[in-house]
């Protein structure tokens, strides 16, 4: 059996200093609970565990010293890496709940049957979360907000699908 993709939770970014720091970006809510998990670092096309020796808020995202990042050279080649978790680290959801890494790449039909592409991204805004789905065909992009009940009627994640209450035309 294929072991589960792990689950993408945040990334590192520029270099900070001089001494390995670097910038990371969380993607979990609230955003310090990324360093409450066992992470992994992606190198090339595998994942590695990765730990962190210190970390300092700063701004919207942290500073950290990774072990091993003794330089601005060596953080500088983690620039844009990925930061992951295995998904048995990840807290049970309500029903109705979603994990993001779950809905991307779902099917999108709205109410008339019409598919209107495939999730293939996902943001936040100060309302609420957006999906972004993309028609592969005429390559139309719709940006929908991820409202359950309002905007997002069903997810089917066993049939890979999301219907939306949503006008192909918008």
């Amino acid at each position: 059996m294929k072991q589960a993709e792990p689950i993408i939770v945040g990334s590192i970014g520029a270099p900070h200093g001089v001494r390995g720091w670097v910038r990371i970006n969380s993607f979990t809510s609230p955003k310090d609970n990324l360093f409450d998990y066992e992470l992994l670092i992606q190198s090339h096309d595998t994942w590695q565990p990765v730990e962190i020796e210190q970390v300092k808020p700063n701004g919207e995202a942290f500073i950290a010293k990774l072990e091993g990042v003794e330089d601005r050279d060596q953080a500088a080649l983690i620039t844009n890496a990925k930061l992951a978790v295995e998904r048995d680290q990840l807290p049970e959801l309500d029903e109705n709940q979603n994990y993001w890494a779950d809905v991307i790449g779902l099917k999108v039909i709205n109410e008339a049957g019409i598919q209107l592409g495939v999730v293939v991204d996902i943001f936040e805004t100060g309302a609420n979360d957006v999906i972004v789905v993309k028609d592969e065909v005429n390559g139309k992009e719709h940006l929908i907000p991820y409202v359950p009940e309002m905007f997002v009627v069903q997810v089917d994640l066993t049939a890979g699908t999301m219907q939306v209450r949503w006008d192909a035309e918008f």
